[in-house]
């Protein structure tokens, strides 16, 4: 009995507990939500994609000419040469002058460097936008696989705690049995440690379900002392739209779907296009300028606006041609380092088509087999629970022993966990088959 008094105390005090933090009922929607919101990877890979829509427009951009302004203030102090309208002036003192200059730049010809790096930085944008969509399936899939442990977790805590009451009521029969000389003593110790050890089970199923509650809370980032309550979900067996297809059916979905398989097929065209990049830098470019200069003296006696507006400024233009012939090989290791990106990419895409078949067939498999164990285990429990009354009616009769009624409560029990377990793996099963076809749709 002391053990009995000290589980209650125990599982009271967790209970306690859980009841003492701020709980925020969760629908797996709403979990989802929240994941996408918090997720520090996925929020990097938001982050990063800006800085690919940036370079993008940087890469188109490139096309103009490039323009910029400069103008510097400074004083000289000792003998001065100043030229001023063909005179030399030569004086020691000092000198304030204020500089101006306006640069005009437009790339004529480079080997298509412009264009190659345009195409590039669109592929890398498209590409990073398929990498945050499987990104977003990610999160939805880990959110997924806790959310549905938390609701099995709950689940399996209530059928030990029904469990527990129903041996309790079978202590309290047996008791009676004994007062009334129809069972020994033995029965009742034998019950008596099976309603402790039952006590344990559901201190232990408590703790899983808090645990696995925990981790879910950790992560969507809910803040401390605060619990997700996720919300049941629908689990009436529905027809999956993927049975009866054929595996090629299913790799053909998978190859067209995935968002991580176009990733890389993006990134692959990308990398081609820097490899020309690169290249191009070894052909001579062609480039025309404008230069337009000006300063004010302190050395001639006329004022500021005459100096730098009407008597001192000054007008280059022309054409510049540049011709790479020996660069320490700097060119060289750039063609070489973008050969090297691109043929990584495509030993990852290939690794990738490979992994895309391997999961779509395991993911099937396992999915069917989820189907036949729902229905195997909703049979045992069907028998379990005809075998459970009619032992404990010969139980009570006299006619069976305590060890008949023993086994077959522990019988139904695991009948009923094993359903459980068998309805929320099936049901996780098919998000599995989802995800390995990239067809699971992120609602948010």
């Amino acid at each position: 009995m002391k053990r009995i008094l000290f589980t209650y105390l125990v599982l009271g005090l967790f209970i306690g507990e859980l009841q003492a933090q701020d709980t925020i009922p969760l629908s797996f929607q709403e979990a989802v939500k929240i994941g996408l919101k918090q997720n520090l990877q996925f929020q990097s890979l938001n982050n990063q994609q800006d800085v690919l829509h940036m370079e993008k427009r940087s890469a188109q951009m490139g096309h103009l000419p490039r323009l910029n302004l400069n103008t510097s203030v400074l004083q000289t102090v000792g003998q001065q040469f100043q030229q001023v309208e063909g005179e030399l002036i030569v004086v020691n003192r000092v000198n304030n002058i204020i500089e101006g200059r306006a640069n005009v730049q437009m790339p004529i010809y480079n080997g298509g460097l412009r264009i190659k790096n345009t195409q590039a930085t669109r592929y890398f944008e498209e590409a990073g936008k398929y990498g945050l969509s499987r990104a977003s399936q990610e999160v939805m899939f880990n959110i997924a696989q806790q959310y549905l442990q938390v609701l099995l977790d709950e689940e399996l805590y209530r059928i030990a705690l029904e469990n527990l009451e129903n041996q309790k009521r079978q202590l309290e029969q047996i008791e009676g049995f004994v007062e009334a000389g129809l069972r020994t003593l033995s029965d009742q110790y034998n019950q008596q440690s099976e309603v402790a050890r039952l006590e344990t089970v559901a201190l232990n199923a408590k703790i899983q379900w808090e645990t696995d509650l925990w981790t879910l809370a950790e992560t969507l980032q809910l803040g401390p002392n605060k619990l997700p309550a996720p919300q049941p979900v629908q689990m009436e067996n529905m027809e999956s739209a993927y049975m009866g297809r054929t595996f090629d059916e299913l790799y053909d979905l998978a190859f067209e779907n995935r968002p991580d398989l176009v990733q890389q097929q993006l990134l692959e065209e990308g990398n081609l296009k820097m490899v020309a990049v690169s290249r191009s830098a070894m052909l001579p470019q062609l480039n025309a300028f404008f230069n337009y200069e000006t300063f004010f003296t302190s050395l001639d006696g006329r004022n500021f606006r005459d100096q730098f507006f009407n008597f001192f400024p000054r007008r280059i233009y022309g054409i510049s041609l540049n011709i790479p012939i020996f660069n320490n090989f700097e060119n060289k290791v750039a063609v070489a380092r973008s050969k090297m990106n691109l043929q990584n990419q495509q030993l990852e895409k290939s690794a990738l088509e490979r992994r895309v078949t391997q999961e779509t067939k395991l993911a099937y498999e396992n999915f069917k087999a989820s189907i036949k164990r729902e229905q195997t285990t909703k049979v045992q429990l069907s028998a379990a629970e005809e075998a459970q009354r009619a032992i404990s009616e010969r139980f009570r009769l006299g006619v069976s022993n305590f060890v008949d009624l023993a086994q077959a409560n522990q019988q139904l029990v695991t009948a009923q966990s094993d359903y459980a377990q068998s309805l929320y793996t099936l049901y996780f099963q098919e998000v599995i088959l989802k995800f390995a076809l990239g067809v699971l749709d992120v609602e948010v």
